[in-house]
C-alpha cells in the first residue's frame, strides 16, 4: 500500500519527468532552428549538385483545397518566409464542395497574407474537372499538366505537396502526389528543381501536438521545418481565415495536431517507374 510520501515522491517523479521532456523538446527546436538553412542549401546542392543558397531557392507549395495551406504546410511556409525564401502556393482548386467558392477563396488569401505569401504569389485554379471531392478522381494528366506548366513559367526549383497517403486519406491529395510522382518519373520536372512530399504520420502521433517533435526529428526524413510559439500563433491565426471551415473538430485540429507545428517531408524519386495516368 503506497503511503502519502510514496505518493508525493511519485508525483515530484512525474513532473521531472514531463519537464526533462519539454526541456529536451526545447533544445531539439532551437538546434534545428539554428539549423535550417544549412540544411536546406546541403539538400538543394546534393540534390542539384550545384552550390544554392537560401536566396537562390524558390519553393512552390501545391495543395488541393483553401485551408490545406495552414492546415498542413503552415510550419513549412512560415519558417521558408522567416529565412526570405521565395514562397509560392498554387491551390488547385477553390473549395466549391459546399457552394462557397468565391468566400474560400477569399480566405485562402488571407491566410496566405497572415503566414507571409502575398496575394501575388498565390494561384488558385478554378477547372470544372477539378471539383473540391473525395469522391472525384482527378485526371492526374491534367494534374501534372497544371503543375509542371507553373514550375517552367516561374522557374521554381522547390516542389513541396502531399505524400501517397495524403495526410488526411483526401483523394484529392493523393491526386497530387501522384501526379508530381509521375512528373519526376518520366523526366518533365526541369533538372535544377526538388520534389518533397510531406509525410503522412498515423493518428496518435498526429494528435499528440508538439510531444511528437523528438519522435519526428529522430526518424529519417531528408527536411523537417518546425515552429516555436510565435510561429504557432500565425499558423492559428491563419487557421481562423478560414472561417466557414471552423467547425468544432476543427479547433480541435488546431490544438492538438503535430503539423501546427512540425511538418517533415522526404524525397519524391526521380527516375522511371510504373505509374497509371487516367
Amino acid at each position: 500500500m503506497f503511503t502519502v510520501t510514496d505518493k508525493i515522491m511519485s508525483g515530484y517523479l512525474v513532473v521531472c519527468v514531463v519537464l526533462s521532456y519539454l526541456i529536451f523538446v526545447k533544445w531539439i527546436y532551437y538546434r534545428h532552428r539554428r539549423s535550417l538553412i544549412k540544411l536546406l542549401s546541403n539538400l538543394m546542392n546534393v540534390l542539384l549538385n550545384k552550390e544554392t543558397s537560401g536566396a537562390d531557392i524558390r519553393a512552390l507549395i501545391v495543395t488541393a483545397h483553401p485551408d490545406d495551406e495552414c492546415m498542413f504546410f503552415a510550419p513549412t511556409i512560415v519558417r521558408l518566409v522567416e529565412l526570405n525564401i521565395n514562397v509560392h502556393l498554387l491551390c488547385l482548386s477553390e473549395g466549391n464542395y459546399y457552394n462557397q467558392g468565391a468566400l474560400r477563396k477569399q480566405e485562402l488569401l488571407n491566410s496566405c497574407s497572415v503566414l507571409g505569401i502575398p496575394d501575388s504569389r498565390v494561384t488558385i485554379i478554378n477547372h470544372k474537372k477539378l471539383p473540391d471531392d473525395p469522391k472525384a478522381e482527378w485526371s492526374i494528366s491534367l494534374v501534372s499538366s497544371l503543375i509542371v506548366n507553373h514550375i517552367r513559367d516561374n522557374s521554381f526549383n522547390m516542389v513541396l505537396t502531399f505524400d501517397g497517403r495524403g495526410v488526411s486519406g483526401h483523394a484529392n491529395h493523393v491526386a497530387i502526389y501522384k501526379a508530381v510522382s509521375h512528373l519526376a518519373s518520366t523526366g518533365q520536372v526541369p533538372n535544377d528543381c526538388c520534389l518533397l512530399s510531406l509525410t503522412t504520420v498515423g493518428l496518435f502521433r498526429k494528435y499528440i501536438s508538439l510531444l511528437e517533435l523528438p519522435v519526428s526529428l529522430l526518424l529519417p526524413s531528408c527536411l523537417s521545418c518546425v515552429i516555436g510559439s510565435q510561429g504557432y500563433k500565425k499558423a492559428r491565426a491563419a487557421m481562423f481565415c478560414h472561417r466557414t471551415q471552423l467547425l468544432w473538430f476543427r479547433h480541435l485540429y488546431i490544438a492538438f495536431s503535430r503539423y501546427m507545428f512540425i511538418n517533415t517531408f522526404q524525397i519524391i524519386p526521380q527516375g522511371p517507374k510504373n505509374l497509371k495516368i487516367y
